[in-house]
C-alpha cells in the first residue's frame, strides 16, 4: 500500500521504535512507516488502517508491537475474532495485562458476553491501572445488557469513578454510559441529569451525549441542507407565481363552457 511522503516512520513511539531495533534498518523503517498510517487513519478510515496492519503483520508478526496494532486495526472493523487473537498474542509476547478489557470486549462482539463477564471477575483486573478498570466495568456492564440485565447493568457502572466530581479521560464515557443505561431502563429523569454531567465532562466530543439531552429535551435540530430546504428564494418565488398564473388560468377557463370534471383533470 502506498506510504505518504510525508511519512518518514519516526513518527511513531519511541518504545515501539525501540522493539523495532531487532529487526533489519530497512525492514524497521518500512514497519515503522506502516505503523505510523495504522495510527493517523484508525478513527476515520478503519478499513484503511487494517489494510496497513496487514502489511506491517506480514513483514514483522514477531513483535509485539505490530500484533497489537493489528489488534486495534481489526477491532475498529469489528473483526472480534481476528483482533482477539493478536490481543492474545500481544500479550504473550509482553505479558501486559492491559489489553485485557478490550479482548473481553471482543468476546461480547463475538456474542460471549458470558465469557467477557468471567474475564470482568479475573485476577488480572487488579493488576489493571484506574483507565483500565474503568474500562473493564464499562465492558462488564455491556455484557450485562447483551444478556438482557439492564438492573445490573446500571449496579455495575455505579462506582467512586461515577460519582466523583473530577474529569477524567474516561468520565465523559462513563457518565454517558450510566445514562444510557439508565433510559434503557425506563428512568428518563435521571438519564436526562446523567446525560447532562456527560456533556460537562466531554471536552472533546467523544460522545453523542449533548444529541441525546437535546432529544429528550425534545429539541428538533432541522438540517439545513436537506432537500426541502435547499430550495432557491428565487425558485420559490418562481413555483408560487406559476401556482398563481395557473389558478388565475383555471378561473379563466371556468369561465367557458368547460365542465368541472375536465378542470379536475388539469
Amino acid at each position: 500500500m502506498p506510504i505518504p511522503e510525508d511519512v518518514t516512520g519516526d513518527e511513531i513511539d519511541k518504545d515501539v521504535r525501540q522493539e523495532l531495533q531487532s529487526l533489519p534498518k530497512t525492514l524497521a523503517e518500512d514497519v515503522a512507516k506502516n505503523l505510523v498510517m495504522v495510527a493517523r487513519l484508525i478513527d476515520e478510515d478503519p478499513e484503511g488502517a487494517y489494510g496497513y496492519s496487514k502489511v506491517a503483520l506480514r513483514l514483522a508478526s514477531r513483535v509485539a508491537a505490530v500484533r497489537e496494532a493489528a489488534g486495534f486495526a481489526a477491532y475498529a472493523t469489528q473483526k472480534y475474532s481476528e483482533a482477539l487473537a493478536e490481543f492474545r498474542a500481544a500479550r504473550r509476547m509482553t505479558g501486559t495485562v492491559e489489553l485485557w478489557p478490550l479482548m473481553a470486549d471482543c468476546e461480547r462482539g463475538l456474542g460471549r458476553p458470558e465469557k467477557a463477564l468471567d474475564m470482568a471477575g479475573a485476577p488480572e483486573v487488579h493488576k489493571l491501572d484506574k483507565a483500565g478498570q474503568v474500562e473493564m466495568r464499562l465492558v462488564a456492564a455491556g455484557a450485562r445488557r447483551d444478556m438482557g440485565q439492564l438492573d445490573a447493568a446500571i449496579v455495575t457502572l455505579q462506582s467512586p469513578e461515577l460519582a466523583s466530581n473530577s474529569v477524567q479521560p474516561w468520565t465523559a464515557r462513563l457518565r454517558y454510559a450510566y445514562a444510557d443505561a439508565l433510559l434503557a431502563a425506563g428512568r428518563e429523569r435521571e438519564a436526562r441529569e446523567w446525560f447532562a454531567k456527560a456533556v460537562e465532562a466531554d471536552r472533546d466530543g467523544s460522545t453523542d451525549a449533548s444529541d441525546r439531552l437535546a432529544e429528550l429535551d425534545g429539541v428538533e435540530f432541522v438540517d439545513a441542507l436537506s432537500e426541502d430546504a435547499s430550495d432557491e428564494p428565487g425558485e420559490a418565488a418562481g413555483e408560487e407565481a406559476g401556482e398563481e398564473a395557473g389558478e388565475e388560468a383555471g378561473e379563466e377557463a371556468g369561465s367557458t363552457d368547460a365542465s368541472p370534471e375536465d378542470g379536475d383533470k388539469h
